[in-house]
């Protein structure tokens, strides 16, 4: 089983994870955020990255022992599904945000056939919409999907809504509020900080800081 608590001391240790509730970050959608996560972080420290691998692959090989491609999304995920995949010795793709604008104007990149069951491998969800519309995208070319496996979730309602209405099966490695919890018991945040930061998921887009 995943120890969700230490994944999320792995994504502190090296400061994968930003929590500044009195300077809030803004995200590419425009909203305010106290927390910004940047997992791509963890592959310039070997052994953390040695072990969210292996942490990845064991979520795979124990929640879907029948997949038989991983698919990882561009661009933050490409490294952690090629790592699983070498692991794991299982064929792998990469699907891009859209199709590319020269050559054969591939969106899916690699080799695979349709029919296989896919699991696919993410950094991060946040809304879910960028990753389900990656879902949609192999479920077009043909592909079972068996699930999704992350680093990190922010755990929105939001996203929780859509998975379960896409049907798609998900699990990260940690969440949100472990995250908080945690970073509250070693003094990186206040009591009232972990409040405002709780508080903001709840409703991100309307959180003004």
């Amino acid at each position: 089983m995943t120890d969700a608590k230490a994944v999320a001391e792995k994504l502190l240790q090296v400061n994968a994870v930003k929590l500044n509730p009195e300077n809030p970050f803004t995200w590419a959608s425009g909203w305010k955020s106290p927390i910004y996560c940047d997992n791509r972080k963890i592959l310039s420290f070997p052994y953390t990255r040695d072990y969210i691998k292996s942490e990845l692959c064991n979520v795979v090989f124990e929640k879907f022992p029948d997949a038989e491609l991983l698919a990882g999304v561009a661009t933050a995920g490409i490294a952690w599904g090629a790592m699983v995949a070498d692991q794991l010795k299982l064929p792998y793709i990469y699907v891009r945000p859209k199709p590319k604008e020269h050559g054969l104007g591939n969106q899916i990149e690699g080799f695979y056939e349709p029919g296989k069951k896919v699991v696919v491998i993410e950094d991060l969800v946040s809304t879910g919409k960028s990753s389900l519309q990656v879902v949609d995208v192999l479920k077009g070319a043909g592909l079972k999907i068996a699930g999704m496996v992350s680093i990190f979730t922010y755990g929105f309602p939001v996203a929780s809504e859509m998975f379960e209405k896409a049907g798609v099966w998900y699990h990260p490695l940690t969440d949100y509020p472990t995250l908080i919890r945690l970073a509250t018991e070693k003094g990186i945040i206040s009591a009232e900080q972990q409040e405002i930061l709780l508080k903001w998921r709840n409703d991100p887009a309307g959180w003004k800081g």
